[in-house]
């Protein structure tokens, strides 16, 4: 049976569309969508089970996106030829859509529920992230699932000085705004991207162009529902609700909160202070009690206690640690703590503490990017760690997390963007989360400047970061600077801003109350600016600019060119000369060709000034060339019958013969009357010899000429009754002997 297949076309103004089918592909899914740009395709499917699993109390939300090899024609990499892991990209796409998602089910909607975006086809000219946002809504619209709206996501660029929606990769080398946008037709939802120092209102300029134009594709989605013929969303199970109980636990709760959280204690203070309230209220009831309705006891307690800290905040200014909503935290900093890394730094904020570490290394160590749409390597890159015990929790290891790759990314791209295109490292930041009550992103943001400017790498401008929060009740609100964990989980918005003094270079926002005025987003970002230039200034306060030069123990790189004709001498047969060439010296050299001008750049990396010295020195000797006219000193390292080998001493290993001919004026009947092993002296070159085609060198043509000395003139073989020295004449024959007459 040929499927009914229904499509809608979103135009994006500029000849390009995006379209979105459904009814061909997938049909046993509870949605499914495939969405189209270009030759870019991806499929979208969701899934949700028909009740929750017992005991649940959450939304158990999985939202995957694999890249297919097979879509860019690509074989996977590895033994196994097939897609495995995801790579951190399709992790940070992930992300991006669950963030904006995860929020638009209902509260007490508890069933299992998987939502799959899968690239099928690529298009070099479309970047497939900004897609998957716009699919995974659809699919959920032309399901039974309950969903509170449709929302989209586009990537926004400002590319000189115009704003494009989802552009292609290429299009974005000349971007200085890079954001990807997700929101509903009516509110923003979260943010993420990267800027070349924009200030505050052109973010804001940013994020509604791209609102803008996620309207339509929300209209779209709507359309493509309403052709299809919208399903009726299911009936669930829904939670049980006691207003008795839930009046209990305020009258009980409120007051109590209220009062310990004006206290302004330390977490784990306040913490037990909480939880001695919630045992409190939780003992004014039966064990039977307990039992039939200990999960709402819990709820409407928690109720409580956020109702207290929120109101705390907007009728007093005052906060869980009894600070002021623009308040900052204590900080304390400290660079080269570990004595053998390449660079180190601590940065502390209030109960908030990250370690870094640089190492410096050579192309050889650059991250390689091989995905199924993109190809390349980062010569910068940073990887931040979250143990357990930052948190004094206790909890199973189970390998790099999402969240892990997310904040990662975002301190890498907040910092990238400030290492100096010329910097011949490749730079790995390694941030330790020790300690965490509130936003250890930013603090490895503000430790890795540190460590960056401890190990002699020469950033630019040095680089701060704060998370900020919002609590508003409608007529209310309140913007809070550095916020706690608590106040993340308690707050109505999310958003870290990092930043030079001069501009933004990074940010990552999540919005939690719908209609947000663009008014209190630039209000929030101005606010969130003075935090940072207060943090900068602890951190130059420790550290005011780059060290002059690496560490003592650091390696140093130097680089130098070279034509692509003496590649093949440096490495020698089988690698044997450049692997010699690092043994003896300590140092590691890796050569790499330029793709433009077809030059060899060859990166030395050591410790030690002599063996770099010693590598700049061989190569120095495997480029030298001799000019003809030009006069040269020469070492004897050999003797032989009808000359002696010399070398350049300004080249060590470039030899050439001096002709016993062109040792002296007078004739000369052993090399050893002119000259000996180990002599020096200077010669002149003559090019190459038009009959040895070999290189020629004299001493005697520097020499003065001996007076009354006669130049025999050079022979001439090749003239007539010649003879030689040997009694022949000019064609070979002995004259003296009598001729064959035994020819007949």
């Amino acid at each position: 049976m040929i499927p009914k297949v229904h499509t809608q076309i979103i135009e994006l103004g500029d000849g390009r569309t995006i379209s979105l089918e459904t009814g061909k592909l997938a049909k046993q899914a509870h949605g499914s969508v495939v969405v189209r740009m270009g030759n870019a395709m991806l499929l979208c499917t969701v899934v949700s089970n028909y009740s929750a699993s017992p005991g649940v109390d959450f939304l158990p939300l999985t939202v995957d996106y694999r890249e297919k090899f097979a879509a860019a024609g690509k074989y996977p990499g590895g033994f196994f030829k097939r897609e495995a892991r995801p790579s951190d990209d399709e992790v940070l796409t992930m992300r991006l859509v669950d963030r904006v998602l995860r929020p638009l089910f209902p509260k007490d909607y508890h069933a299992e529920t998987q939502v799959m975006i899968q690239l099928m086809s690529h298009d070099v000219n479309v970047m497939p992230d900004a897609l998957a946002g716009i699919g995974a809504s659809a699919a959920i619209m032309l399901s039974d699932i309950p969903f509170e709206t449709p929302i989209s996501e586009v990537r926004v660029a400002r590319i000189n000085g115009e704003f494009v929606i989802n552009p292609s990769r290429a299009q974005l080398v000349n971007a200085d705004i890079d954001m990807m946008v997700g929101a509903s037709a009516d509110s923003v939802m979260m943010v993420e991207g990267e800027m070349d120092e924009c200030s505050e209102e052109e973010m804001a300029d940013a994020i509604k162009f791209a609102h803008e134009a996620i309207k339509v594709q929300c209209a779209a989605q709507i359309a493509l529902a309403e052709a299809v013929g919208k399903k009726e969303t299911r009936e669930y199970e829904t939670a049980v609700t006691d207003e008795t109980l839930e009046k209990l636990a305020h009258d009980f709760a409120y007051q109590k909160v209220y009062d310990i959280a004006k206290a302004g204690s330390a977490k784990h203070e306040r913490s037990a202070a909480f939880a001695e309230i919630k045992e409190a209220f939780k003992a004014t009831f039966t064990e039977e009690e307990l039992a039939e309705k200990g999960a709402l006891i819990s709820q409407y307690y928690s109720k409580a206690e956020k109702s207290a800290v929120r109101n705390l905040t907007l009728e007093e200014g005052l906060r869980l640690d009894g600070r002021k909503t623009t308040e900052i935290r204590p900080i304390w900093c400290e660079v080269d703590y570990l004595p053998s890394t390449h660079g180190s730094s601590i940065f502390t904020r209030g109960e908030t503490q990250a370690l870094a570490t640089v190492t410096l290394g050579t192309s050889r160590d650059a991250n390689i990017l091989d995905s199924a749409t993109f190809e390349g390597e980062e010569r910068f890159y940073l990887h931040y760690n979250f143990p357990p015990f930052s948190t004094g929790e206790a909890r199973p290891l189970r390998g790099t997390s999402r969240r892990e790759v997310g904040h990662g990314n975002l301190a890498q791209r907040a910092l990238k963007g400030m290492i100096p295109a010329d910097c011949p490292y490749t730079v790995r930041v390694v941030s330790e989360v020790l300690e965490s009550n509130g936003s250890s992103s930013m603090a490895t943001v503000c430790a890795g400047t540190m460590a960056l400017m401890d190990a002699g790498v020469q950033m630019k401008k040095p680089v701060s970061g704060i998370a900020m929060g919002l609590i508003s009740d409608g007529d209310r609100y309140a913007v809070l600077s550095d916020i706690l964990g608590d106040e993340d989980h308690l707050g109505d918005m999310d958003f870290k801003v990092t930043g030079t003094a001069d501009g933004i270079t990074a940010c990552q926002m999540d919005i939690k109350i719908k209609g947000l005025s663009y008014e209190i987003l630039v209000k929030a970002l101005k606010q969130a600016r003075e935090g940072r230039l207060h943090i900068l200034g602890k951190i130059t306060e420790t550290i005011a600019q780059p060290n002059a030069d690496v560490k003592p123990h650091s390696p140093k790189m130097i680089t130098k060119v070279i034509p692509n004709d003496f590649i093949g001498a440096l490495i020698g047969p089988g690698g044997k000369v450049i692997q010699e060439l690092q043994k003896e010296t300590g140092c590691t050299i890796v050569i790499n060709e330029d793709p433009i001008t077809t030059e060899g750049i060859v990166e030395i990396l050591g410790t030690n000034q002599a063996g770099i010295d010693a590598v700049l020195a061989k190569i120095s000797s495997l480029m030298f060339k001799p000019e003809v006219g030009s006069i040269y000193e020469v070492k004897v390292i050999k003797m032989l019958d009808f000359g002696a080998v010399v070398e350049y001493t300004e080249a060590p290993g470039n030899e050439v013969l001096l002709h016993i001919s062109e040792l002296a004026w007078e004739r000369t009947d052993n090399v050893t009357d002119v000259v000996n092993m180990g002599d020096v002296f200077d010669v002149k070159y003559f090019g190459k010899d038009p009959k040895t085609r070999k290189d020629k060198v004299s001493r005697k043509a520097l020499l003065p000429k001996p007076e009354g000395f006669v130049e025999r003139p050079p022979r001439d073989d090749k003239r007539g009754g010649g003879r030689d020295n040997r009694g022949r004449d000019n064609r070979g024959n002995d004259r003296d002997r009598k001729p064959r007459d035994d020819r007949k």
